[in-house]
């Protein structure tokens, strides 16, 4: 079994970056270990026999797809300007997330 070695703190920090994450020191040490952990079990279901087994995307047989395409009443627009934080010309306005 091939055995990854803890990652780098480094490589750590840059999927949490990828992953849009902050990440303390502590916690790039702690998810580094389990992240590591996670590839070898990867590595481990890599070396299942297969054969025969049908590829799936899910695992129950019944998904949304399944259900009838009907039009439904959408959300009033009143009810949704109460819960939104800040509603305008009929938008709710919400923090900007993107970076110039």
């Amino acid at each position: 079994m091939l055995v990854y070695m803890a990652l780098t703190r480094e490589e750590v920090a840059k999927i949490a970056h990828l992953a849009r994450l902050e990440l303390t020191p502590e916690e790039l040490d702690k998810y580094g270990h389990q992240l590591a952990d996670i590839l070898v079990y990867v590595d481990t279901l890599k070396k299942l026999d297969l054969t025969g087994v049908e590829p799936t995307a899910h695992v129950l047989s019944v998904t949304d797809r399944d259900r009838p395409d009907a039009i439904t009443p959408g959300l009033d627009p009143d009810d949704i300007a109460k819960n939104a934080p800040e509603f305008r010309h009929g938008m709710v306005r919400v923090p900007r997330i993107m970076e110039d």
